[in-house]
C-alpha cells in the first residue's frame, strides 16, 4: 500500500493560504471539524511525483502562543507528528509580520517550506525580496510565486518535492538576552525528560514555560519534572533582572531576528500610493463608510434573496415531485404499506424536498460573501461597523450574519463561521433568530389582510423593528451574564484589492455549499417524525395531513392551553398546530392554517360548490417540466424587487390579492376573525410568537452545528420562552388584564436572567485561563 504523506499548511490570516491550498488540491477537499472544537478543518488530496500527499489547511494564525482556539488547533496539530512538513505562507508585502509566525515554527524544530506569496502585489508597491538570502538567513528551503497564477503552482509542487526529500530543519534559532539562554540551558536537562510526554524539543519546552503557557506548564509540573514555585521564581527574577516580563523581551528578540532578516533581503523602491490606498479614502470615509457599505449589502441581499429565491420554486418542485410524489408512487406499485409510505415518502423525501429548497439561497450568499471577501472589501466593512456593534460586545463582522437573517436565518447562522473568536460566533447565533426572515412574511401578510387592512405595512414594519431590538436586547443580556467578558479585542488586516478569481470563489462556494447539505440531514429525522404525526390519524390511518383527526392536530388541541394566556383560545387549535409545523419550516404555517380552517369550514364550502379537485395521477415529465417553468416565471420580477428587497410588496389590505399571494383561500378570513375573537390585539400577540419561537429545523440544525448541542437547544428555548411570555405579556396588558398572567412571564423573565448569569459564572470557573481570554473574558 503506498504510503500517504501528511503536509500542514499555516499561515497569517489574508495571506493567500486558501488560495493555494484550493489550487494545489482542487476538488479533492474533505471539511469537517477539528475533534471537539467547532474550528473547520479543511484537507485535501494532489499527487506529486507519483506520491499520493494529504494536505490538511490549518486556521490562519498570527502566532502559536495559543491563546485562541485557532492557535490551539494549529500548535496541537504540529506537535502531534502527523505532518512530515509544514508548508508556511507568507504575504510578501507584510513579511517582516509574517515572519514572526515563522520563528515560532523554528522554535518547534519542525521541517519547513516558506511559500512568499503575493510577489506580484510586492513588486507593484516597489518591494523586491532576495529568496535565497531569506533561505539562508532563516535555514529552510524557500520559493516565491502569486498564488492565483495557475502555471506557478508548478513551482510549489516542486519546492514541496524537494523539501520533503531533504527534511531539513532550521539551526537559525532565535538569540534571546543571555539571562534567558541561562534559564534554558538549565532547564533543558530536565525537560530531556518530558520529550515522552510532550513529544517536543526541550528549548521549546522551556520557551514556552517563559512564555507562561498553561498547557506546557501543567504537562511539565504535573508530571513533577518542575515545580511551579520554580518556574515562579526564575520568572520573577528575569522580570527584575530584563525590567519587562520574559515574554515580551522575547518578542522582541523574534522581532530583532525578523528586522536583520529583511535588512539584508528587502529591498523597497520609493514609496507610492497605491490603489487600495486611493479606494479606502472614499469606502472607509468618516461619512461615506456606513452608507456604501449599508448599499453594498443591500446588493448582496437582494441577489441572495432575489437571485437565489428566484430557483426554490425550481427545486421544490422537482424534488418533490422525484422524492415525494414520485418516490410515494413507485412504493404504491410494489404494494408498500401506507405508514412506511407516509414514513418514506411522506416523511424522508419530504425532508429531503425542504432542504433542497434552502440550495439556492445559501449557494448564493456564499457566492456574494466569497466575492466580498476575495475582492477585500468584507474586512473594510467590519472595521467600518466595528464601532456600531462594540457597545453591544460583538465586532463589526458579525453585522453581515444578522443581515443575511433578514433573508434566510440558515445561511445567516452559517456564515457566522467568518468570526473567528468562540464567544463573538456564540453570541451572534444567539441573535440571528431575531432578525424576521423571509419566510415569515406570508404569514404576516395573512393576518395583515384578515386584521389589519391598511395598517398592515405598519404592522408588518413595527415586527421588523421588534425583532431588532430583541436581538440587541439579547446581545446585552448575553454579554453580561452567559457569555460574560470584556469583547474580544478587533484585530482586522486590510488586504489590497483585487478583482475577485472565479475558481477560488466557485471552490470556496461549493464547499460551503456541501457542508450544509451533508451536516443537515439529521433535519430530515425530524421532519419525517412531524409528517407522521401529521398523517396518522387517532382512528389508526394515514393520510390525515392537516385534518382535525391527526394525532398532530389532537396534540395541538392538548397544548392549546399552553398558549391560552397569550390569546389562542381552546377552540382555536389549529393556531398551535400551525406554530407546530412552522418548527418544520415557517412557510408551512399559512398552508397549515388555510388547510385546517378551510376544513373546519367545510359545511360552508360544500354549500358553495367546492368539490375537492380530482387527482390527476402522477406526471414526472409534468412536474419537470413545471419547475424549469418556475424559472423564468420568477425571474421576471427580480428587478422590480429592487425596490422591495423584503418582499413588503405582498402586504395589502386587498384580502383577495395577498390570498392569491401567499397561497390561502380567501373563505380563510373569515374562519380567522371567527376564532381570533377579539381582533387585530389577539392576532398581533399571535404573530409576537410567530415572530420571536425558534425558528426551522434547518436553522435549528445549523445552530446546533456551529455552537453544539447545549448551546444550540439552549438558544431555542431560550427563544421560544421569550416568544411565550411577550405575546403573553402583549395581550395580558392589551385585552386579557389577569394579573397572574403578567407576574408569572415577568417571573420566567427573571428566572432566565438569573439562569443565564448562573451558567455564565460555572463557565468562567471551569475554564482555564487561556480558555477565558478566548472567550474574551
Amino acid at each position: 500500500m503506498t504510503e500517504v504523506r501528511t503536509i500542514a499548511v499555516v499561515g497569517n490570516p489574508n495571506c493567500g493560504k486558501t488560495t493555494l491550498f484550493n489550487g494545489l488540491t482542487g476538488s479533492n477537499q474533505r471539511v469537517g471539524n477539528w475533534p471537539g472544537v467547532t474550528v473547520e478543518k479543511k484537507e485535501g488530496v494532489l499527487q506529486i511525483e507519483g506520491q499520493k500527499i494529504s494536505l490538511v489547511d490549518l486556521p490562519g494564525i498570527y502566532s502559536l502562543t495559543a491563546q485562541s482556539e485557532d492557535e490551539r488547533v494549529a500548535r496541537d496539530y504540529i506537535l502531534s507528528g502527523e505532518p512530515g512538513l509544514v508548508i508556511n505562507i507568507l504575504d510578501a508585502t507584510n513579511l517582516e509580520r509574517n515572519l514572526y509566525l515563522t520563528t515560532q515554527l523554528m522554535e518547534m524544530g519542525v521541517p519547513v517550506l516558506l511559500v512568499v506569496n503575493m510577489m506580484d502585489l510586492a513588486a507593484g508597491k516597489g518591494i523586491t525580496i532576495d529568496l535565497p538570502q531569506l533561505a539562508k538567513g532563516l535555514g529552510c528551503p524557500a520559493v516565491g510565486i502569486s498564488a492565483t497564477h495557475k502555471k506557478e503552482l508548478h513551482n510549489v509542487k516542486d519546492a514541496i518535492a524537494k523539501a520533503w526529500r531533504q527534511q531539513a530543519v532550521s539551526d537559525k534559532l532565535t538569540e534571546y538576552p543571555a539571562e534567558i539562554e541561562a534559564v534554558i540551558a538549565a532547564w533543558s536537562p530536565q525537560l530531556k525528560e518530558a520529550k515522552g510526554i510532550l513529544a517536543v524539543n526541550p528549548r521549546w519546552a522551556a520557551l514556552k514555560l517563559l512564555e507562561q503557557d498553561s498547557w506546557v506548564t501543567d504537562k511539565v509540573t504535573g508530571a513533577g519534572i518542575l515545580k511551579k514555585t520554580q518556574i515562579k521564581d526564575e520568572l520573577d527574577r528575569l522580570e527584575i533582572k530584563l525590567k519587562d516580563t520574559p515574554d515580551i523581551i522575547m518578542a522582541e528578540s523574534r522581532y530583532r531576528l525578523i528586522h536583520n532578516l529583511t535588512g539584508n533581503g528587502v529591498h523597497r523602491g520609493a514609496a507610492r500610493e497605491s490603489m487600495s490606498d486611493r479606494i479606502d479614502k472614499i469606502v472607509m470615509h468618516r461619512l461615506l463608510g456606513i452608507p456604501i457599505f449599508l448599499v453594498a449589502l443591500y446588493l448582496m441581499f437582494w441577489v441572495t434573496m432575489n437571485f437565489g429565491g428566484s430557483f426554490i420554486d425550481f427545486f421544490d418542485i422537482l424534488f418533490g415531485t422525484i422524492f415525494v410524489d414520485g418516490f410515494g408512487v413507485l412504493l404504491s406499485m410494489i404494494h408498500t404499506p401506507q405508514w412506511l409510505i407516509t414514513i418514506l415518502a411522506g416523511g424522508i423525501g419530504a425532508g429531503v424536498q425542504t432542504l433542497s429548497t434552502f440550495i439556492p439561497v445559501i449557494f448564493m450568499m456564499f457566492l456574494m460573501l466569497s466575492i466580498l471577501e476575495d475582492s477585500g472589501y468584507m474586512a473594510r466593512a467590519a472595521f467600518v461597523m466595528d464601532r456600531f456593534l462594540r457597545w453591544i460586545g460583538l465586532p463589526g463582522k458579525a453585522f453581515v450574519p444578522m443581515l443575511v437573517g433578514l433573508g434566510c436565518n440558515v445561511p445567516a447562522i452559517m456564515s457566522t463561521r467568518t468570526l473567528e473568536n468562540k464567544r463573538d460566533r456564540y453570541l451572534t447565533v444567539f441573535m440571528i433568530p431575531f432578525m424576521s426572515c423571509g419566510a415569515r412574511l406570508p404569514v404576516y401578510a395573512l393576518f395583515g389582510a384578515a386584521f389589519f387592512g391598511a395598517g398592515a405595512s405598519n404592522m408588518v414594519f413595527s415586527l421588523y423593528l421588534i425583532g431588532i431590538l430583541f436581538a440587541i436586547l439579547t446581545g446585552l443580556l448575553l454579554k453580561n451574564t452567559l457569555f460574560k467578558g470584556e469583547r474580544s479585542n478587533f484585530v482586522m488586516e486590510l488586504p489590497p484589492y483585487h478583482a475577485p478569481h472565479f475558481k477560488n470563489v466557485m471552490e470556496y462556494t461549493w464547499s460551503r455549499l456541501k457542508v450544509f447539505m451533508f451536516r443537515t440531514k439529521v433535519i430530515i429525522v425530524i421532519v419525517t417524525v412531524l409528517a407522521f404525526l401529521n398523517s396518522f390519524g387517532i382512528n389508526g390511518t394515514f393520510g390525515n395531513e392537516d385534518s382535525p383527526n391527526s394525532v398532530l392536530a389532537q396534540i395541538g388541541k392538548t397544548i392549546t392551553p399552553v398558549f391560552e394566556p397569550m390569546g389562542v383560545e381552546r377552540e382555536n387549535w389549529p393556531a398551535t398546530v400551525g406554530l407546530f409545523t412552522g418548527i418544520f419550516a415557517k412557510e408551512a404555517v399559512v398552508g397549515t392554517l388555510n388547510s385546517l380552517y378551510s376544513q373546519i369550514d367545510s359545511a360552508t364550502s360544500q354549500k358553495e360548490g367546492g368539490a375537492a379537485e380530482e387527482d390527476k395521477g402522477f406526471d414526472l415529465w409534468g412536474g419537470v417540466k413545471d419547475a424549469f417553468a418556475s424559472i423564468p416565471e420568477a425571474l421576471s420580477g427580480v428587478w422590480e424587487s429592487l425596490r422591495d428587497p423584503l418582499g413588503l410588496g405582498v402586504i395589502s389590505d386587498d384580502k383577495k390579492e395577498v390570498a392569491e399571494e401567499v397561497g390561502a383561500d380567501q373563505r380563510v378570513y373569515s374562519v380567522m376573525q371567527h376564532y381570533f375573537t377579539k381582533g387585530p390585539l389577539q392576532a398581533y400577540a399571535y404573530l409576537l410568537f410567530i415572530l420571536l419561537y425558534m425558528p426551522c429545523v434547518v436553522a435549528l440544525g445549523a445552530a446546533v452545528r456551529e455552537i453544539g448541542k447545549g448551546y444550540g437547544w439552549l438558544s431555542m428555548a431560550y427563544l421560544t420562552v421569550l416568544a411565550w411570555v411577550s405575546a403573553t405579556l402583549f395581550y395580558q396588558i392589551t385585552l386579557g388584564h389577569q394579573l397572574i398572567w403578567v407576574i408569572i412571564p415577568l417571573a420566567l423573565l427573571a428566572l432566565t436572567a438569573i439562569t443565564f448569569w448562573w451558567l455564565g459564572k460555572r463557565n468562567l470557573q471551569t475554564l482555564d485561563v487561556t480558555e477565558r481570554r478566548n472567550l474574551g473574558a
